[in-house]
């Protein structure tokens, strides 16, 4: 039997204001989630559950279980699937909205901030476009994993408080166990929100819509002149600031279709996202990226693009006459492009362990690049090995270590006579810029490989790959012996070729 009906509300678990179920009617659905067979808690984050001030009874797993599968909807919840449409892969879809998530509501965290609480795979919703609302169990623990490791890593993203099994197959391309993922997110407003929107020629709902996303997020830009335009600068802003800490890291997110990008600046969706192992910008491995939209190299464009679609939306309010609506926007795209070049060149410049900035370290960036691509180098253990041969002390051998990583050294060995003739007039130790350039480069990713390991252990019931991999990616930034293995490029055939969505 069903423990529970989905509309009781009988615990006290978050405490919850929901300023999102007060905007109108349009701007969403009111659905309560379906119950599932069998709920039993997975993986549940305390440490983020205590931030958002949960009140939850960890004597009682069964309980809390049916609260977080949406069994038991916790009072001061007011469940809602939002309504967006956006551009998959170029081409617009009016009509999208939350097709298997569920907003529970909204609470203040221990530090003031409101933060999202969402159920995804929580049944059907008016959105679902004939989908059974559910997820399958691997990419609920994908999403966990992935999430987590980002904000280790330091890249802002969307957080995962929990994971429960349901008790319930669910139908893909084969039979699955199913899963309830609860993610606690800055926001859910999405570029496709506003899309919705203007698709609809509903300016009022634009206006309403913008109005709250100043009042959450940039509550700054209230007293501007033109709130409008300075909420997309904002937003572009956060964007580009966001790619470049991609990009860092060798993140290829795979699907950046202006429903999956936030106005608040955090990552989201981790479907068939990846990580390079060997340098190769055109990279792809979405399964539903035929075409390579979203490979590694184009993601700052389609960023720039995505905000294009922002700034369509935002003409009418930005100014009533559209030719000057558009020469605001314009230079806001090309403010994009001016902060994506900035701030990937800072994390590029903080990876090689440069502290002063000149003319030619993007050439010097692209050199290390280049010899990277041409010689098939692990894009994540060439930068941490770079870490040792800055260090003086480690000696002759750290370069060897190093180039051996190369498939052809030659390039990789005069590109490192020209950094370290680079380095030769900054006024910093070894020992601090090896320091400095441990602390941007990870040991511990994700890798492709590892992720695929715990996911396939876990459909059989074994818990236990997924768990250390979620140790290993707590200190990303350590050399942890215990997670040695966690460090090492995958061998021919461990290796990743495609990722694939769950949907």
């Amino acid at each position: 039997m069903c423990s529970g009906n989905p509309r009781r509300r009988s615990v006290s678990v978050f405490q919850f204001d929901n300023s999102y179920a007060r905007l109108p009617d349009r701007f969403h659905a009111a659905v309560y989630p379906e119950p599932v067979e069998g709920p039993v808690l997975l993986k549940f984050n305390a440490a983020l559950a205590d931030e958002l001030g949960m009140v939850a009874d960890l004597s009682d797993p069964a309980r809390l279980a049916a609260v977080l599968a949406g069994n038991v909807v916790p009072a001061g919840a007011m469940p809602l699937a939002m309504a967006y449409a956006g551009h998959q892969f170029g081409n617009f879809v009016p009509r999208l909205g939350d097709g298997r998530a569920i907003l529970l509501g909204e609470v203040l965290d221990t530090a003031g901030t409101r933060r999202d609480v969402q159920l995804k795979g929580a049944g059907p919703t008016p959105f679902s476009r004939r989908g059974d609302g559910r997820a399958a169990l691997g990419p609920v623990l994908r999403e966990y994993i992935l999430s987590e490791a980002m904000n280790a890593l330091g890249v802002r993203a969307t957080r995962a408080l929990a994971a429960v099994a349901t008790g319930e197959p669910v139908q893909r391309e084969t039979m699955q166990p199913g899963a309830v993922f609860v993610r606690v997110a800055a926001s859910h407003v999405r570029i496709g929100t506003f899309q919705y929107f203007a698709a609809r020629q509903d300016v009022d709902g634009l206006r309403t819509l913008a109005d709250y996303v100043i009042e959450r997020h940039y509550p700054h830009l209230k007293g501007d002149a033109n709130p409008y335009s300075s909420l997309l600068r904002a937003v572009a802003i956060a964007q580009a600031d966001l790619i470049a800490a991609w990009m860092g890291i060798g993140f290829i997110h795979g699907v950046m279709n202006t429903d999956n990008m936030t106005l608040s600046g955090e990552t989201i969706d981790f479907g068939p996202c990846a990580f390079l192992d060997d340098y190769d910008p055109m990279k792809v491995f979405s399964s539903i990226d035929q075409g390579g939209r979203y490979a590694y190299r184009n993601q700052p464009g389609i960023g720039q693009w995505n905000i294009a679609r922002l700034a369509e939306c935002l003409l009418p309010l930005i100014e009533a006459d559209e030719e000057k609506a558009v020469v605001i926007a314009n230079e806001v795209l090309a403010e994009y492009g001016q902060r994506f070049q900035s701030q990937w060149l800072d994390v590029f410049r903080a990876k090689i362990g440069l502290q002063d900035e000149t003319d030619d370290d993007g050439d010097l960036v692209q050199g290390l690049l280049s010899a990277m691509h041409a010689g098939e180098a692990d894009f994540t253990l060439t930068f941490r090995r770079l870490c040792a041969v800055a260090d003086e002390a480690a000696g002759g051998e750290a370069e060897t270590v190093f180039l051996s990583g190369f498939k052809d050294s030659a390039q990789a060995g005069e590109w490192l006579s020209r950094w370290r003739a680079r380095l030769q007039g900054e006024q910093i130790s070894a020992t601090d810029r090896a320091a400095a350039m441990r602390g941007v480069n990870p040991a511990v990713i994700p890798r492709n490989h590892k992720v695929e390991e715990a996911l396939a252990a876990a459909n059989y019931g074994d818990l236990s790959f997924f768990e250390r991999l979620l140790a290993a990616l707590e200190k990303p930034y350590e050399d942890l012996p215990e997670f040695a293995d966690y460090t090492v490029p995958p061998k021919p055939e461990e290796r990743v070729l495609q990722t694939f969505c769950g949907t």
